[in-house]
C-alpha cells in the first residue's frame, strides 16, 4: 500500500538521512580514482552505486552493513574536504592537532548518525542516468527509488583534478552544506570550544 502525506514524507527525510551520511562517509580516507573525464567520474560512481544497491538489500546485520558501506567508501578519499568543510571558519583557526582529533571524531559521529537508518533504504535502489561537467566538477545525476514511493534525484559530486567524491546534493541540498550548519550548532550549544566538541564526538 502506498503511504501519503506525513508518512512519505518522513520515510523519505529518513533514506535522504541515511544517505547523506553515506556520502560523508564516501569522503574518508582512502584509495581514490582518477576522474579525468566524465565518462570517469560516472563509472566512478556506477561503482559506488552498485556496491550500495549490493549492501543495501544484503540482508545482513546493521552492524555488518555499517562495517561494510564504511569499506567501500573508504576507496574514495577526500577526509580533509568534507570535515574541515562541515567546520566551517572555525576549522581555519583550529590547529594541525585540533584537525586531526576533529576528522577522526567526525568520522566516527558520521557512522553512528546514519548507521541505524541502513535498514530503512531496504527494497530501494538507485540508478545512475547521466553526467555533466560544471567547471572543474563532475556531476553525476542517480535516481533514487524506494518501495512505493516516486523516484527522486541525487546527486553525486565527483571533482575533475583527482576524481575525489566530495559531496552529495539530495533534490538541491548540498549534504556538505547540511553537515556544516549542524556542526556550528553544536559548536554554539558549547559556546564555540572545539575541543570539547571533539570530546564530546569521540565519546558518541
Amino acid at each position: 500500500m502506498r503511504m501519503m502525506g506525513n508518512e512519505t514524507s518522513m520515510t523519505r527525510r529518513a533514506f535522504v538521512g541515511g544517505l547523506a551520511g553515506l556520502g560523508v562517509l564516501a569522503a574518508m580516507p582512502g584509495r581514490a580514482l582518477a576522474a579525468v573525464s566524465a565518462a570517469q567520474a560516472e563509472s566512478l560512481i556506477g561503482k559506488v552505486v552498485r556496491d550500495i544497491n549490493s549492501i543495501i538489500n544484503s540482508g545482513a546485520s546493521e552492524a555488518t552493513m555499517i562495517k561494510r558501506f564504511e569499506g567501500v567508501f573508504a576507496q574514495y578519499a577526500d577526509v580533509n574536504f568534507i570535515a574541515l568543510s562541515a567546520l566551517g571558519p572555525d576549522g581555519r583557526s583550529a590547529s594541525a592537532s585540533q584537525k586531526s582529533a576533529f576528522i577522526k571524531a567526525f568520522r566516527a559521529y558520521i557512522a553512528r548518525r546514519y548507521g541505524s537508518r541502513f535498514r530503512e533504504f531496504e527494497g530501494g535502489r538507485i540508478d545512475v542516468i547521466s553526467t555533466k561537467q560544471v567547471k572543474s566538477r563532475f556531476e553525476v545525476l542517480t535516481k533514487t527509488t524506494l518501495k512505493g514511493h516516486s523516484p527522486f534525484d541525487v546527486v553525486f559530486i565527483v571533482a575533475a583534478s583527482n576524481g575525489k567524491f566530495i559531496d552529495m546534493q539530495v533534490e538541491g541540498i548540498s549534504i556538505v552544506k547540511s553537515e556544516r550548519k549542524e556542526i556550528g550548532a553544536m559548536l554554539d550549544r558549547r559556546k564555540g570550544d572545539l575541543n570539547q566538541l571533539i570530546a564530546d564526538l569521540q565519546k558518541g
